[in-house]
């Protein structure tokens, strides 16, 4: 396996990205999205998978929040929401800023669970740097960082009994013998990506199949049945597409790591996960809406958890309804050399996964940035994609989930009750919010 050497100069730029960040600014909130960043570049490196990816985000960012929520009484304590969150007090007598103890800690957390995570230590050693030159005492800073170090701890312990160190001693996935069944695609046939993430311990919903969609089209290989137009469609798009259309699909294609053949070949492409797009698009919108820092935090702690719920919920019926991917189908009922204009992704095709956590992420930013707020994704420029333009988040998770369509990885269906699934899911967690008294940020 050949990667691409590309990527040792696209981690070049993003450090030197998030140095400039730290250094140029001194106001806390400057070095949240450098800090989120820094894990999506570690995760780009391990080549950690969509569901996997939003369950570091969560625990890395839920520790610098329940820092912040024991200093300001306007950010509820992840306890208040999160059933089985771990209530405790910070045990250190010392003066510290609770604010650097919260950045520290999101690196912290990331450093001791993300299987690369000792190169976050080069970050912490950046921030602290920046800190110093700031004119924080060593004694503050090193207090700060002792705090980090306290509740990083806690949240590992806790990530500890959510059910993923048991994953590896669960039965394997294999392929099921019949008609409508999903099995590996080319080029790699890679095995199925998490087949037991069902059993993971939730954030914020009940269940794991709280918000089960309806059943998918029945599969059918007649021609003129539901499921074949469904098929067809799939192939006729990829025919007939636009340029807007194929620059939507790869713009939101966020593979976390596909593979192109040459002869006996094989060139790997890394790139960030959903979830690692979508808190990009978080950071990029707190500031422009100009958020203090613990409004920022919680919302990135937010959505964190929503992706991970969303992921949890969608990967239970992936695995349940198991459904073929339009590749196999439409190799084998219409055109044996057709190919997707994206790389099929290694799980059932039912439901759309961008589909659901998009939409899920939408409705928890829409309500507390607003319906109509504007920005410019800029998340994919460092993989050779221009910016695009939004004027709501709910524009964008639209965009995200019909992009799977251009690029020909999922039928209609699976993307239309998909966006049902995240949206329903999105909209409890609001709820769930509401209820604490929670109020918008921009009104």
């Amino acid at each position: 396996m050949i990667y691409l050497r590309k990527f040792s100069l696209l981690i070049a730029l993003l450090c030197t990205f998030s140095v400039q960040a730290f250094k140029a600014k001194k106001e806390p909130t400057a070095y949240l999205q450098p800090a989120v960043f820094s894990l999506t570049m570690v995760m780009l490196h391990d080549v950690v998978n969509p569901p996997a990816a939003s369950r570091f985000y969560s625990y890395s960012l839920l520790g610098a929040h329940e820092i912040l929520a024991q200093h300001d009484q306007t950010i509820p304590s992840p306890s208040t929401y999160i059933k089985g969150f771990p209530k405790f007090s910070i045990q250190h007598s010392g003066e510290y800023d609770y604010h650097l103890a919260a950045l520290y800690a999101i690196l912290e957390t990331g450093k001791r669970m993300l299987p690369s995570g000792f190169q976050l230590e080069e970050d912490q050693k950046k921030i602290l740097e920046s800190w110093k030159n700031d004119g924080y005492s060593e004694q503050v800073i090193t207090n700060s960082i002792n705090v980090a170090q306290e509740v990083s701890q806690k949240m590992v312990a806790w990530a500890k009994n959510d059910g993923y160190l048991k994953l590896s001693t669960l039965r394997r996935y294999k392929p099921i013998k019949g008609e409508g069944n999903w099995y590996p695609t080319p080029p790699a046939y890679m095995e199925a990506v998490e087949p037991n993430w069902r059993t993971i311990r939730p954030m914020l919903i009940d269940t794991c199949n709280q918000f089960k969609p309806i059943p998918p089209v029945a599969y059918s290989a007649e021609e003129g049945s539901e499921f074949y137009k469904l098929a067809k469609a799939v192939y006729d798009i990829s025919k007939n597409s636009t340029l807007e259309q194929r620059t939507i699909a790869a713009f939101w294609d966020c593979n976390p790591f596909a593979i192109n053949t040459s002869g006996h070949m094989s060139i790997g492409f890394k790139k960030m996960s959903p979830g690692g797009h979508w808190m990009n698009i978080t950071s990029i919108a707190s500031n422009k809406a100009k958020l203090p820092f613990g409004q920022s935090l919680m919302l990135h702690s937010l959505v964190a958890t929503t992706l991970m719920d969303a992921f949890i919920s969608c990967w239970d019926e992936k695995y349940r309804s198991n459904r073929i991917r339009p590749e196999t189908v439409i190799n084998k009922l219409i055109d044996i050399r057709w190919q997707p204009l994206l790389q099929t992704p290694p799980f059932p095709e039912y439901t759309s996964g961008h589909s659901v956590i998009s939409t899920a992420s939408a409705e928890v930013l829409t309500y507390f940035l607003g319906d109509s707020f504007e920005y410019i994704d800029d998340s994919e420029i460092y993989f050779d994609l221009q910016p695009r333009k939004f004027t709501s988040f709910r524009q964008a998770a639209n965009e995200a989930a019909v992009s799977r369509f251009y690029g020909g990885i999922h039928y209609m269906d699976a993307i239309e009750n998909g966006q049902t699934q995240g949206g329903n899911l999105g909209k409890f967690v609001v709820n769930k919010i509401k209820t604490l008294g929670i109020q918008p940020f921009v009104k």
